[in-house]
């Protein structure tokens, strides 16, 4: 009876039982998680009901894991295109509206012709109404100031923007370890 590739996930939670990541969600796939568990890299919080066997072995398909060595966020998020989105919450820094990855682009504050560098403290998340209004101009020049100033995120200002957006599929299992913005305002 074979298993379908991508089913039973592992939510992975760094030593001290929070997400690696949230958006993206920390997730090994079950393959993993049972390696990792054998090479005493993790431990298990919680498991599914399905259980893998080998001739001499047999354990229940981890759902929650949690490393066992404490490994640092780098302070300093990479500069990509989604980081740049998840820092301004996949909302056009122009106009305000919140919309999909696919249909946002990022604008040079100050145009690359004019000198501007691709870099966190020059680049924002607009959508492709705004960009092509504002076109090869400054913000004082097209009247369309940004939302928020571009600059520098931390790592864990990205994650905490992440818990945002919760992923499409949340087994009942990662509950306890989950916290998303909605259950946290009280």
């Amino acid at each position: 009876m074979g298993m379908i590739a991508g089913a039973f996930p592992s939510l992975v939670l760094n030593a001290d039982y929070r997400p690696l990541s949230y958006f993206p969600l920390s997730l090994w796939a079950w393959q993993d998680a049972v390696k990792a568990v054998y090479l005493d890299r993790v431990s298990i919080l919680n498991e599914y009901n399905r259980v893998v066997r080998s001739p001499s072995y047999e354990m229940r398909l981890p759902s929650v894991i949690a490393l066992t060595e404490y490994v640092p966020l780098d302070r300093r998020p990479a500069f990509t295109r989604f980081n740049v989105f998840l820092r301004d919450r996949f909302q056009c820094q122009y106009c305000g509206d919140g919309l999909p990855a696919e249909v946002l682009t990022f604008d040079h504050v100050l145009p690359r012709s004019r000198g501007g560098r691709t870099a966190w403290d020059n680049v924002i998340t607009a959508c492709q109404a705004c960009n092509l209004e504002k076109a090869n101009r400054t913000p004082r020049e097209s009247g369309m100031i940004p939302l928020r100033p571009a600059r520098q995120p931390s790592t864990y200002e990205l994650r905490e923007n992440g818990r945002a957006f919760p992923p499409n599929f949340l087994h009942e299992s990662w509950g306890d370890y989950l916290y998303w913005d909605s259950e946290l305002e009280s």
